[in-house]
């Protein structure tokens, strides 16, 4: 079986590496993006299974991401889940109005993070 390919965007490289090192770990192909730019030439590019996105990102923010790829017909069925140290209420409702799939704030637990992978790789 193919394994999984997960884009993971995210401008902090060592939580980048752990989550690489993770993801790897429980059989999925990981790419790497450090910034918004970058996050969707490569979304577009690889046409990955997933995405994981942080919003404070330098270049384009995760918002703006989010919105190009949900929007684009291409892309729309990409689930993304919004990965952030911003657990404003706004900040989610946001995400979720510009078409994220999932919203998990950091600090995180790995299992509920690779649970909510595992489940929207379902669909």
């Amino acid at each position: 079986m193919e394994r999984k390919k997960i884009l993971v965007v995210d401008d902090e490289i060592d939580l980048v590496d752990m989550l690489t090192i993770r993801l790897e770990a429980n059989d999925y192909e990981v790419f790497v993006a450090h910034d918004g730019q970058d996050g969707l030439d490569k979304a577009r590019t690889l046409k990955p299974d997933l995405i994981i996105l942080d919003l404070m990102l330098p270049k384009v923010d995760g918002y703006k991401v989010c919105r190009m790829l949900k929007f684009d017909e291409k892309y729309k069925q990409i689930p993304i889940i919004l990965f952030t140290a911003r657990a404003q209420e706004a900040d989610v409702k946001l995400g979720m109005e510009v078409g994220a799939d999932a919203y998990l704030t950091k600090p995180f637990e790995p299992e509920i993070l690779l649970s909510k992978i595992a489940e929207l790789l379902k669909k």
